[in-house]
């Protein structure tokens, strides 16, 4: 693999690191042979072992033994932070306002919202019913739910047309297979419905008695069935309305927005279908919209009129198209927003007079009011260089108010009503920061790296006014980098944690991401996948050379597809980073690409490839981070994983942990943490994940000498 290396003498950080660090004994993993033979290439994974814990096999026992220990391991090599972590803990938790209110959402005839208690890790579920004077109902108190419970998820909040019932999902292991629940309002009972392995919600028709849900495969995690139940009904004989039979799908089921329809969504990467049904006639049989088209993506919004599409059929970067409602083939769609090469089409929010599009252009994104009557177009503008903007809570097709949220690095997150009908804008609630804040004190800008090939990276960043560019500032870069997700700039209150001690936090939007529309994403994927890699390396060099830091003051961090990039990053230029931060990563991408029984793993092959392909599969083994662990140096490295994640195993980083210790040749930090309550993303409560954030923090402080 080609490597990366600044053309500056770095200072060797192992000899000035190794002091501060207690000289324990780290724990060196069993060794056993494991043949991997594909393609004529044949790989020994000494710690293939390690999926045993998954995979039920007669070592479970040790894996979890190994994890324990490097758990012991990490507990004291970071030791002596213990009071400075606590000390973040609480400095970030008396930020956030305890005793709190969401805004309240108007839908059907009520005002619901959520609200928290001080001393409290979760929240309470309410509406009232006409006007915010009216008397609480508490719809679902989630933390007398929670109680008991190491990890508790309660989510997909659905209720009945008539408001009489709630049916929820709810997750007590963090592996994502929720059991549905309901509630009757009127009584106050509820119900296990004995729906188990979901998604997590349900829709229902509008008859209040039948619900449509999404069935997981056990093994794989694999949305696979759409089924219906009607209450009061044996679910065992529940009636299966669709099945996926492609496994590199992801299914769902959901109402549309004007109440009409109950809709099946089936997509990949690069191809998807859409189902219908007339909400008032759940016994009847869903109709295929259009039928899957190669390389075509698809959704639909239904109006009173019309359909209107969002679809890339012959438009990269996504275009709205309408059709009539009897004649929904790709033959009868017209353009209604025809495609531009320049904006990326996002969304469409869609009321009775209006819609809203979210379209993307120039790295950010901006919300287009479009009057249905006049067909008048006007874009909400804001004046700061680099922000996040996007839609919220809409659920009242009846109405000319429209609700977004804004935030940027240095402006907290806010919730705003736009009036459609005459442009007028309320703030209806901004991020309170507790102990103040002063927005003056810090600066964002928006900087351009330039890669190797020539392409313009962007780059947000944030610090405290008064940095010096001298390169002896440290700075933290992120980024994530895969299957079209934008990483756009907003504001973090424990970030000031790391702002307010002297570091500088960036972020990269690189390929691989959506950022700068569809191409963007279509050259960091697949074939092209290393730009997302050779893109944050030349970020990295890029503030270095702009002096905003040195080599032995930058950190990475990166987590899930982000934490490949970390695991890529570091094998391709490790001499870059003083210590990299690297969370539930996908480091093993060929082993668990060639495994079908891993959880999602077919529904990836879009995104990376399938390696039962020979090209595939060599480009792939090229640059996954375990199969190129080499005898060299390595930064500091912090890895955190869940043994019960069910997005990435935990024994990917556990793996490639163990390889790097018996490889690596420096005598830089290794540290595994692994959460043996949790998943892929971590605590459930709304305090806990601090804790997780105080290490990384702690972590980064410790090799800078900060220790308060």
């Amino acid at each position: 693999m080609k490597k990366f290396y600044l053309g500056i003498l770095i200072m060797s950080a192992s000899t000035i690191q190794s002091q501060k660090f207690p000289a324990l004994k780290a724990p060196i993993a069993e060794k056993q042979e494991h043949i991997r033979e594909i393609h004529g290439d044949k790989v020994n994974d000494p710690y293939y072992w390690m999926i045993d814990y998954f995979k039920k096999g007669k070592d479970s026992t040790k894996v979890v033994d190994y994890l324990k220990a490097e758990n012991t391991y990490w507990e004291g090599m970071m030791k002596d932070t213990e009071p400075f972590r606590d000390k973040l803990f609480q400095e970030m938790k008396a930020r956030i306002k305890e005793k709190d209110e969401s805004v309240p959402v108007f839908d059907n005839g009520y005002f619901y919202y959520t609200r928290t208690e001080a001393g409290k890790q979760y929240f309470k579920y309410c509406r009232k019913k006409g006007s915010l004077t009216a008397p609480e109902e508490i719809l679902l108190d989630i933390d007398q739910l929670a109680e008991g419970h190491p990890y508790y998820n309660a989510t997909g909040f659905s209720i009945s047309p008539d408001n009489s019932k709630l049916v929820y999902g709810v997750d007590d292991v963090s592996r994502r297979q929720y059991t549905l629940f309901l509630k009757d309002l009127k009584t106050g009972k509820t119900t296990d419905l004995g729906i188990k392995n979901t998604e997590g919600s349900a829709e229902w028709a509008n008859d209040n008695k039948t619900i449509f849900y999404t069935e997981k495969n056990p093994v794989t995690l694999l949305s696979e069935k759409i089924k219906k139940h009607t209450l009061g009904t044996d679910p065992g004989k529940d009636v299966t309305v669709y099945e996926e039979k492609d496994h590199t799908n992801y299914i769902s089921v959901y109402k549309s927005k004007n109440q009409k329809f109950i809709l099946i969504y089936s997509g990949a990467t690069t191809s998807s279908e859409t189902r219908y049904l007339n909400a008032d006639d759940p016994n009847g049989t869903f109709k295929v919209f259009q039928p899957r088209m190669k390389n075509v993506l698809y959704s639909i919004t239904p109006l009173e009129d019309k359909f209107l599409i969002r679809t890339n059929k012959d438009a990269l970067n996504f275009k709205i198209a309408e059709t009539p409602l009897d004649k929904t083939g790709v033959e009868n769609w017209k353009d209604f927003i025809p495609h531009r090469n320049d904006v990326l089409m996002q969304s469409v929010s869609a009321f009775k007079n209006y819609l809203v599009f979210s379209e993307r252009q120039n790295g950010l994104t901006q919300l287009v009011i479009y009057d249905r009557k006049t067909a008048k177009k006007e874009a909400l503008t804001f004046d700061e260089p680099a922000y996040t903007i996007s839609s919220l809570e809409n659920p009242e097709y009846n109405t000319d108010n429209f609700r977004f949220g804004y935030t940027s690095m240095i402006t907290p997150v806010s919730q705003f009503e736009q009036d459609l009908k005459t442009g007028k804008r309320t703030l209806l609630k901004q991020q309170e920061i507790l102990g103040g804040y002063a927005k003056d004190e810090y600066t964002t800008e928006r900087l351009s790296a330039t890669a190797k090939d020539g392409t313009k990276i962007p780059i947000s960043i944030v610090y405290k006014k008064g940095l010096k560019k001298d390169g002896n500032s440290p700075l933290l870069l992120y980024a994530y980098g895969s299957y079209g997700n934008s990483m756009d700039a907003a504001f973090s209150s424990t970030r000031l944690s790391l702002l307010n001690r002297g570091f500088a936090f960036a972020m990269a939007h690189i390929r691989g991401g959506q950022e700068m529309g569809r191409q963007w994403y279509e050259d960091g994927k697949m074939m092209k996948k290393k730009n997302t890699f050779t893109d944050f390396i030349d970020a990295g060099e890029y503030l270095v050379k702009e002096k905003y830091t040195s080599p032995k003051h930058l950190y990475a961090q990166g987590g899930s597809a982000g934490g490949l990039l970390m695991g890529a990053v570091a094998n391709m230029s490790p001499n870059l980073w003083n210590g990299m931060i690297s969370q539930v990563p996908f480091v093993d991408v060929v082993n668990t690409m060639l495994d079908e029984s891993i959880p999602l793993t077919t529904n990836e092959y879009d995104e990376w490839g399938n390696p039962n392909n020979k090209e595939a599969y060599f480009y792939m083994k090229s640059y996954s981070p375990y199969e190129n662990i080499e005898k060299k140096n390595y930064p500091n490295l912090l890895v955190t994983t869940g043994l019960h994640d069910s997005q990435v195993q935990y024994f990917e980083p556990a793996k490639w942990v163990s390889k790097l210790r018996d490889m690596k040749t420096d005598k830089n930090v290794l540290l595994l943490k692994t959460d043996m309550n949790y998943g892929h993303g971590g605590a459930s409560g709304r305090f806990d994940y601090l804790k997780d954030i105080s290490l990384v923090y702690a972590f980064m402080f410790k090799l800078e000498g900060i220790d308060k």
